[in-house]
Formats: structure tokens, sequence, C-alpha cells
């Protein structure tokens, strides 16, 4: 190796130690990945958020509850008194699961007879509600085993036992489009709206046409909205084109208000547009800008359950995850288009968003017209 090369190897390893950005980029972004897709990777559900509506109210009934509470699939979490109770709980996403058992459970199994059990499932996730189907059957059938166990002696076909109906809402047929489609506007969203906000502002300072812009009478808080409302335009044009290809191609069912489908969108927009400024203030090249916007927005896509639920992530993750404004989206997206509820069933997430989206902007705006200055 002659000593030219060495010189250049050397000078590389210099500029890059010389540069914090870069160093992070390098050493830190592998950490994240490993991190993100070690523990929230897993499609492994445990316990599940479960209601019950005991409508039996005996020993036996509750034997029954308390076997699905050991199985460590499913955690009750709610009783409810009614069906109406239980299917509101489904619908705003506080429960993924709910069991029936009717009154005369007790009786029936008495009488040799088979007990019905009904058993929810919220369809809008497959993964979720496959598992949790096979689950259902599994328990029940394990505890109709005990039941024979306990009676030995007895004429088996004289035995009751438990028969478990498990019953999926919102995606009966388990389509992961159904699931999929909804999850990719809000990453279109987010992806449009926070790369291409930061790439063009960073452009503008590269090409020295910022401080044009800086110097003319226009004032730093109409530079910012003028920079970001074609972004705005475009995000809404995307996202009515992915939702009309969704509807063509793959069938997904539009059950809720596009109208308010789009105003929430606006929400979840002033989120990512106050990202893309803030990364434009740290920026001073696209490149740059580019890796930054990648490491916000990959953790962020698997913190938000896009890929993997939060049910299979650790505690940890799933505290990290109630910062990142893309999980909100996705509740509210899916909760509109699948389950076609409207504003009182995801009030949680709306709020949400409405806190975190101009609090991000606001911020992000101060430290860009502090950058200009």
């Amino acid at each position: 190796m002659n000593s030219r090369l060495l010189s250049i190897i050397r000078k590389e390893f210099i500029h890059i130690l010389r540069d914090p950005r870069t160093l992070a980029i390098m050493f830190v972004i592998p950490i994240i990945q490993l991190v993100l897709l070690g523990y929230a990777a897993t499609t492994d559900i445990r316990r599940l958020n479960t209601a019950v509506l005991d409508g039996d109210r005996t020993m036996q009934s509750r034997q029954l509850i308390e076997a699905y509470r050991a199985s460590d699939y499913f955690a009750i979490r709610n009783y409810v008194q009614s069906e109406d109770d239980l299917a509101q709980l489904l619908d705003n996403g506080q429960v993924r699961a709910g069991i029936i058992i009717p009154a005369g459970y007790a009786d029936h199994l008495a009488r040799g007879e088979t007990a019905q059990v009904a058993f929810l499932i919220d369809g809008s996730d497959p993964s979720v509600a496959t598992t949790a189907f096979a689950a259902s059957q599994s328990v029940g059938q394990a505890f109709g085993i005990q039941i024979l166990q306990r009676r030995l002696g007895v004429d088996v076909t004289q035995l009751g036992t438990v028969d478990i109906r498990p019953r999926v809402w919102y995606n009966p047929e388990l389509r992961s489009s159904n699931y999929m489609v909804p999850a990719v506007m809000g990453m279109i969203l987010q992806f449009l709206t926070q790369l291409f906000t930061a790439l063009a502002i960073v452009r503008e300072r590269e090409q020295g046409t910022i401080e044009q812009l800086v110097v003319t009478p226009i004032k730093s808080w109409e530079l910012v909205v003028g920079k970001v409302v074609p972004y705005i335009g475009i995000a809404f044009f995307d996202l009515l084109e992915v939702l009309f290809i969704g509807v063509l191609l793959f069938d997904v069912p539009i059950r809720g208000s596009i109208l308010l489908l789009l105003a929430l969108s606006l929400l979840f927009l002033l989120t990512t547009l106050g990202t893309g400024l803030f990364i434009s203030s740290l920026a001073h090249t696209q490149q740059e800008a580019m890796f930054l916007s990648f490491l916000t927005m990959l953790p962020g896509i698997f913190l938000a359950g896009f890929f993997f639920p939060l049910e299979a992530m650790p505690g940890v993750l799933q505290a990290l995850s109630y910062l990142v404004p893309l999980r909100y989206m996705l509740i509210i997206m899916r909760s509109i288009i699948l389950k076609g509820v409207g504003l009182p069933a995801f009030t949680e997430p709306v709020i949400a968003l409405a806190i975190l989206g101009p609090l991000i902007f606001l911020a992000a705006s101060m430290r860009f017209r502090k950058s200009l200055e």
C-alpha cells in the first residue's frame, strides 16, 4: 500500500471524525434498527385487552374467565353489562376481543349439554385477529377437557362441554390489505410532507436563494407558511389517490366519513410539517436532510404499529410509542375506514394530535426563523 493511498485514507478518517452528525448516523442508526427490529418486529401476541359480558354470573362462568386470564393471551380489562357496551369498547379500540357468556351457561353444563360461548374479535389487524382466533378456540378446548377430567367415572357421552364460537368483526376475511392500505396512507402523509419540506428548504439554502427571500419585505411566518402549503395540497391529493386505488384494486371498504378523515389529517400534517421544518434548520445539505428524515421516520413507523401490533412490543417501547404522532393517525384511519365509527370513538388520539401538532409546528417554526437570522 503506497503512501498516497494511506494519506487519502487518513484524510477521510479525519473528515469523518470531525463531523459529529455523520458519526451519529453511522453508529446510532444500527443500534436503533437492532433494538426496534429485535423487540418491535414480532407478532407474538400476549396480554390482549379483553372485555367480558358474563350473563350467567356463576362459579362455572368465572372458571371459564379465569382460564382465559391464565392463558397469558388475554388480559381481562373490562366487565360490561350489555352487548352494546362491549361493541362500543371494540369500536373505540379499548379492547381487541370480547367474551360473551350467556345466561344458563352453568345449567347447560349440569344437564350434560354443550354450552355455547361467543368470542368477538377485532379483525382490523389480521395478525392480532388470527392469533386471538386460534387462542380463543385452544383455551376453550383445553377448558372443556378439564371439565371432562373432573368428571372421570361418568359416561363421557353424557358430559357437557364448552363450544367457543369466535366471530371476527370489521374484517371477517382477515385480509391484510384492509389493514395495510390505511396505514400506507398515514405513512405517505408523513413521508411526503416531512421529507420534501426539509429538502425544499435546504435546497434553497444550498443554492443561496434563501438569503434572497430573507432580505425581501416578506415576514418570517409568511415564508414558513408559503413553503409548507404546497406540500399540504400534494399530500391531500396523494391521500385521495391512494384511497381510490385501495378501493379499486384491493376492495378496501370505506365505512366512515372521508371528510372527517381529511379534517383530522390536517392535525397530523402539523406534526410532520413541523418535523420537516426542524430538520431543515439543522441540516446544511440535502443529503444530510434526507438522513435526518429517515432517522426520525423509521423508528416512528415501527413504534406506530405500522407493521407489527403494539401489543406485541415490550412495555418500554409501548410507552415510547405515545410520543409518535403516526400511532394516533393510524388509529384514526383504521377506525374511520374499517370500523366506520365517528369522532366519539377515537377522541383520545384526536386530543393527542391536537396537542402534539401545534406544539411541534410552533417549536419548529421558531427554530426555523432563528436559523434564518
